[in-house]
């Protein structure tokens, strides 16, 4: 990557945010109701000021300090406990805007600085059927980077900032197989360096991001990765 690669990072992401397509249709969800809920999580992406990729630069697809905020919510949670996500949660009434929801929830999840977080713009509405949300991806560029932590043991367990390169390694890349009433779901998963694995929603979404911008790598869509137990 050239040295001014962060900056060409973010000019990709703006890019997409701006796209006509960049509702990620190949997400495929199923239609909600009128009554689905509203919801926004924060898909930010910055420059890590420590442990970088342990790739070679020449080796990845993007900057080896390019990187990704992520959390992984508390085990005590009723809904997908322990599972690895981007910071974000249900709209409230004062917010204004889906990237309002997406960075208040950020920061009450994280302790993130809002004023360090530019706000690129918004990607196509998520309908989740199975939860009937209707999700708002936003993307952010970290421009000012300000310490992350958990903030509230009963909702995350950790936060954390994941190198890009390492998500698109290979290495790190496979499914997960989820069956139900017969029928075989399979979807995109990520290993992470502490061995967890990174699937579902978040999983999605970072899938078609990468395909999107045109990051991703060759990888064994064979290969399957266990699920959290």
């Amino acid at each position: 990557m050239p040295d001014d690669a962060p900056s060409t990072a973010r000019a990709q992401l703006a890019a997409l945010v701006a796209a006509d397509g960049a509702d990620l249709r190949v997400l495929n969800r199923l239609p909600v109701g009128d009554d689905a809920r509203r919801a926004a999580v924060l898909i930010l992406f910055g420059v890590l000021d420590a442990r970088p990729s342990d790739r070679a630069a020449q080796d990845a697809a993007v900057s080896a300090d390019l990187d990704v905020l992520l959390l992984a919510r508390a085990e005590t949670l009723r809904s997908h406990p322990g599972q690895i996500a981007f910071p974000g949660g249900r709209a409230e009434p004062a917010d204004a805007h889906p990237a309002a929801t997406a960075l208040r929830e950020a920061r009450e999840e994280t302790g993130l600085d809002i004023e360090g977080v530019e706000v690129l713009g918004t990607l196509g509405e998520v309908p989740l059927a199975r939860s009937g949300h209707l999700v708002t991806p936003v993307i952010g560029w970290w421009r000012r980077p300000s310490p992350v932590g958990v903030v509230d043991v009963a909702e995350s367990a950790a936060v954390f900032r994941i190198p890009v390169a390492d998500l698109l390694d290979p290495a790190n890349r496979g499914v997960t197989v989820l069956h139900a009433g017969g029928a075989q779901r399979r979807g995109p998963a990520f290993r992470l360096r502490d061995g967890r694995v990174l699937w579902g929603f978040t999983a999605v979404l970072l899938d078609a991001i990468f395909d999107a911008l045109g990051w991703t790598e060759p990888w064994d869509h064979s290969r399957e990765l266990p699920l959290p137990s």
